[in-house]
């Protein structure tokens, strides 16, 4: 197969998880009851929003139509995430759970992008891989933080003060 095919599958394949990322954030941050976890959803789902244009900018297959009217379409309610969050909403740990299906997402996504990025031979598109990839590890780490306080757990920041005592 010709790289620049498999450049634009790869390309295909991350507009269509970011679209579901957005959409797994809004509905989460939608049905949260934790201020501050409906503020992590939403930070979130605003940062996909940012991966989803920078992928679709190198994009040039058109069954998505232009970028503003595809994130405005309807969710994929067969994604195996999002059948996950719908189970999760209404349940008093709907929070929790969110988070634990998110961690892994962000973890799996790391791993997809990074294997990507390897083959992509075209510097630009490489670099946007790439710099997702460092973001999407952010994610991680920031629903990883949120969880940890949602759960009572001692967060990395208070590490220090339990470590000296």
């Amino acid at each position: 197969m010709p790289k620049e095919y498999l450049l634009q599958e790869a390309l295909k394949l991350a507009i269509k998880g970011e679209k579901d990322s957005i959409d797994f954030y809004r509905k989460a941050a939608a049905n949260a009851h934790n201020d501050r976890a409906r503020k992590v959803f939403e930070l979130l789902a605003n940062e996909e929003v940012g991966h989803l244009k920078s992928f679709f900018q190198y994009y040039k297959g058109g069954e998505f139509g232009d970028v503003e009217s595809y994130m405005k379409t309807p969710p994929d309610v067969n994604n195996p995430t999002y059948k996950a969050l719908i189970k999760a909403v209404g349940e008093a740990t709907m929070e929790k759970q969110a988070l634990e299906i998110a961690m892994k997402e962000e973890k799996s996504v790391v791993a997809h992008y990074t294997v990507l990025a390897q083959d992509i031979i075209d510097p630009m598109v490489k670099s946007v891989f790439e710099r997702v990839v460092k973001e999407t590890q952010g994610h991680y780490d920031m629903i990883e933080d949120e969880y940890m306080r949602l759960m009572g757990m001692v967060d990395k920041t208070d590490t220090d003060t339990f470590v000296r005592e």
